[in-house]
């Protein structure tokens, strides 16, 4: 009789990333997007399965009693759930870590969360956008919630406490790694602007 778990191969070493690095409203989620459709990667937002949950499941629940405050759901719970979503997409085939990016969007975002990964990750490349004007991306994240209903990017005390938090804490993680895999691209630019700095840099890296 053949035994199915001896067919399945299961994937045990560390999945190769490449993280996405601004501040909310700073359009990493959508280079992030491009570039693993465009490499035929796999795009990983944080955000993305937080709101997918079931709010009538206890981890749906915990996330709308941070977000409602623009603060961030703990640490130890956000990498299980995050774990456990990428093994989900490898056990039905829709994520192969061999010959796959991951481009990790919103994660890690504090450096204990960096600390945790670094048990399942290998980080081969950082992103990173920067817009100086808080302003800006304010008004950048406003429309995004019009555009898609995002009722958590909608109240501006919360988009500020955000904003705060990333430059406190999320900033603070590229000091967890080397400043030579680390790429600095300026997204005060037209997305299209951006993208092209971007490829200029990682085309012959992800295709």
């Amino acid at each position: 009789m053949i035994n199915a778990n001896e067919l399945i191969e299961k994937y045990t070493g560390p999945y190769k990333c490449i993280l996405m690095f601004g501040p909310p409203g700073s359009g990493k989620g959508t280079q992030a997007k491009f570039l693993a459709t465009a490499g035929k990667h796999v795009h990983l937002s944080s955000g993305d399965i937080f709101r997918s949950l079931s709010p009538d499941s206890p981890a749906g629940q915990l996330f709308e009693q941070y977000a409602h405050k623009g603060n961030l759901v703990p640490d130890d719970v956000t990498i299980e759930i995050c774990r456990h979503y990428v093994e989900g997409l490898v056990e039905s085939n829709r994520y192969f870590p061999k010959k796959q990016f991951l481009f990790l969007d919103g994660i890690p975002r504090t450096l204990n969360q960096a600390k945790i990964l670094d048990k399942y990750i290998q980080v081969e490349h950082v992103i990173v956008l920067e817009v100086k004007d808080t302003e800006t991306l304010i008004e950048r994240i406003r429309k995004r919630a019009i555009v898609e209903r995002r009722h958590d990017d909608a109240e501006e005390s919360v988009l500020r406490t955000r904003m705060e938090v990333y430059a406190k804490e999320t900033a603070q993680v590229l000091s967890h790694y080397p400043e030579k895999i680390i790429s600095r691209f300026n997204g005060d630019q037209k997305p299209l602007e951006v993208l092209r700095d971007i490829l200029n840099t990682f085309a012959h890296i992800i295709s």
